[in-house]
């Protein structure tokens, strides 16, 4: 069952896929009716799950589930991840891979393997003030307040001197 991510309960979990690029206009258009096709069919053992989605910075595909109506089984995240493959192998585009980082360049999302992101940190081009996007976030409350921080305030931390 669709509903609005915002009504979403703050313990909804969250899973975060974020794009080695950003989606054109058209793709996103497509992208939102397939998330809404496969939100009104997702089920757990039958049952219906309440879910939402978002998309952020035309990059960003946020897929939110409330598990107090109903939870998550293997089954029905093998569903989404199997879902999240299709879009990678249909918009040629890398949404799977998580050793990869996205951080803010004034109001540009800049996307760097975390090889290079460590080297950046090292030659001082980003720093613990730079916004980056904590993607290992698990539920709502932790996605509005934690996702968008400062390099300081993350796991990135670590690679900030």
């Amino acid at each position: 069952m669709l509903v609005d991510f915002n009504t979403l309960p703050e313990e909804s979990r969250v899973w975060i896929y974020q794009a080695n690029r950003s989606f054109s206009e058209v793709e996103l258009e497509e992208i939102q009716s397939k998330l809404k096709i496969f939100i009104e069919n997702w089920t757990a053992h039958g049952s219906d799950l309440q879910a939402g989605y978002s998309i952020k910075y035309k990059r960003f595909i946020i897929l939110g589930l409330n598990q107090n109506l109903n939870k998550a089984t293997g089954c029905s995240i093998d569903a989404s991840v199997h879902f999240i493959q299709q879009l990678e192998k249909e918009y040629d585009v890398d949404l799977m891979d998580k050793m990869n980082v996205s951080y803010k360049q004034g109001e540009y999302v800049a996307y760097k393997t975390l090889s290079d992101f460590r080297k950046m940190a090292k030659d001082k081009a980003i720093s613990k003030k730079t916004i980056v996007f904590n993607n290992l976030v698990t539920n709502v409350a932790e996605f509005n307040e934690n996702w968008e921080v400062p390099a300081s305030e993350s796991w990135h931390a670590r690679f900030i001197k």
